[in-house]
């Protein structure tokens, strides 16, 4: 029986995420089918995807109204129908969990995101969070901030399964790892176990391309052999980034320091391609998972994605392919007066904004219900 291009990905190694939640896709079943028919392991969220669920549908109408009856406020309200959809979800992928020896199977669910830079607070909310979900086979979604790194190594030591998320730079991605490992160490030092706590970095991709290539195209406009060098890293500085992160990857936990935590149990901290949607139309619609596909990776994908993908994919081995020429496009970048590692810094910020958002708006949108149907009472 042949298998379609998504059920395919797996026998290279990577596991295909779905980016998206919300009620009616697991309470109609549609959920299941992406797990039986197309090889689904796992499901991310974040404040934008629950904004967008909650908003622009009727499926929590009569939730949210028989909480404003009771007078709970809008972040109660959040909270009680994000776990829901979250712990509902985890159920679902709780067989793919079993059956994978809790490598995959996880979703997802992101503290508040105006906690990415309060290093105490996003350590209680995660703690709260992962009691208040009860369920193995969830991660939280922890920020990839400096405020956030100590975060991830205390949560690991403790037992919490964390999905580091908005990383952008290769630097960081380093710290993040080396924040994994130290938390794994802290817990074995205590004499607990390591087989069970997992980890992914979620390495965002497709927004790198988005921000430099407006920086790239005045460049190429001038002509000669600067706008040379720019039209050949157009359209590239994602991928080579996202080649390069594996290749610290590698690096990291191929050392005798991670092996001997392995031994005990430890499992690595995969590498997610998060942010795979192509947002360039002059892109092919499946690049960012065309080019990253190999052994111990995720890649957390679109609704229109999986859909593009299970249409007019076709996986192959690609991690590893060219690494030198990622390495040369990164190199290139400095010849171009262009500053990686700010343009990652920016990303992070805009990133911790582009959740802000979406939060505020939800908030503000569960409130102005609440404020409704009091004067309706």
């Amino acid at each position: 029986m042949k298998i379609n291009p998504l059920q395919q990905l797996g026998i290279f190694g990577q596991s295909l995420w779905l980016d998206y939640i919300r009620r009616d896709l697991i309470a109609s079943g549609g959920l299941r089918r992406l797990i039986e028919e197309d090889g689904l392991r796992g499901m991310t969220s974040n404040p934008a995807i629950f904004e967008k669920a909650i908003v622009e549908s009727h499926d929590y109408d009569a939730d949210i109204q028989a909480m404003d009856i009771v007078g709970k406020d809008a972040t109660a309200i959040y909270e009680s129908l994000s776990q829901r959809d979250v712990q509902s979800a985890a159920d679902v992928f709780r067989p793919v969990y079993e059956m994978s020896d809790g490598k995959d199977g996880y979703v997802s669910l992101e503290v508040n995101p105006h906690l990415a830079h309060d290093t105490n607070g996003t350590l209680q909310e995660a703690r709260r969070l992962w009691a208040a979900l009860n369920r193995p086979n969830v991660f939280i979604k922890v920020p990839a901030t400096i405020e956030g790194l100590p975060v991830i190594q205390k949560l690991i030591s403790e037992g919490i399964n964390v999905n580091v998320t908005l990383m952008f730079g290769l630097p960081r991605y380093r710290q993040v790892a080396e924040a994994y490992i130290a938390g794994i160490e802290a817990r074995k030092n205590q004499g607990k176990s390591v087989k069970n706590v997992a980890s992914v970095a979620s390495f965002f991709v497709s927004r790198l391309d988005s921000l430099m290539d407006p920086l790239l195209e005045p460049i190429i406009a001038r002509g000669g052999k600067v706008s040379e060098i720019a039209n050949e890293v157009r359209g590239q500085v994602a991928i080579a980034s996202a080649k390069l992160a594996y290749q610290i990857y590698k690096e990291l936990f191929g050392t005798s320091r991670f092996k001997n935590l392995a031994a005990t149990g430890a499992r690595v901290q995969r590498l997610l391609w998060a942010s795979t949607g192509t947002k360039n139309p002059e892109y092919s619609d499946v690049k960012y998972i065309e080019a990253l596909i190999g052994p111990d990776t995720v890649n957390t994908v679109p609704v229109e994605t999986i859909n593009d993908y299970r249409d007019h994919g076709n996986p192959k081995a690609s991690i590893e392919n060219d690494v030198a020429g990622a390495a040369r496009v990164m190199k290139l970048l400095p010849e171009l007066g262009i500053d990686i590692e700010k343009v990652t810094q920016q990303l992070e910020d805009e990133g911790v904004a582009k959740f802000n958002q979406p939060f505020d708006k939800l908030m503000e949108t569960l409130t102005e219900h609440h404020t409704r149907l009091q004067k309706q009472t």
